[in-house]
């Protein structure tokens, strides 16, 4: 009897062990609000917005990343700009989220573990107003008491995501938006 609960003990230390070895490995760092910023910059004319309700994860041991945000969550200079976005140009209420879902190219460059500031390629995919395309970026990732920033910028054309520019906006919005990102993430 006793040796049957010593194995007993045994067993449950070793499961207990292999859990938290587990939980180790799957470290996911996340955030709410998540920055994007984007510039449409014209001779005629600068548009800008800012989200920063953008909802991230970062699994540290698999390179996956994903973002999601709400298109009705930018703000913009003021509310006209606001309203031609999302009734014309995004179709919001159509369309209400845009997302990315990507992976570290090049995990081995980065050590998590470690204070310091890191540069690698993620690779994936953005669907904005349900046209998804393939997108590879340079993301600096700076780990600093177990926080991780990461900061990126993409161009993005309007056009090859459905947006709907008017004939009289057309000059008015560039044909490369440049997009600025920054997600703060914390432990899980």
């Amino acid at each position: 009897m006793s040796n049957n609960r010593l194995n007993m003990k045994k067993i449950f230390f070793a499961l207990l062990l292999t859990i938290c070895v587990l939980n180790l490995n799957a470290q996911k760092y996340f955030t709410k609000t998540g920055n994007i910023q984007f510039l449409s910059k014209t001779p005629l004319e600068d548009i800008t917005a800012e989200n920063r309700k953008v909802v991230s994860v970062l699994d540290v041991a698999t390179g996956a990343l994903e973002f999601s945000l709400l298109m009705k969550g930018f703000d913009f200079p003021n509310q006209l700009m606001e309203d031609h976005f999302n009734e014309s140009y995004a179709e919001s209420s159509l369309f209400p989220k845009a997302t990315f879902k990507g992976k570290i190219v090049d995990l081995s460059k980065i050590d998590f573990k470690k204070d310091g500031t890191y540069t690698a390629d993620v690779l994936g995919n953005l669907t904005i107003k349900d046209v998804t395309k393939e997108i590879k970026t340079s993301v600096t990732f700076v780990i600093k008491n177990g926080t991780i920033v990461a900061t990126s910028k993409i161009d993005i054309k309007p056009r090859e995501f459905n947006f709907k520019i008017p004939a009289t906006a057309e000059n008015k919005i560039a044909q490369s938006v440049a997009v600025n990102i920054k997600m703060d993430y914390a432990l899980k």
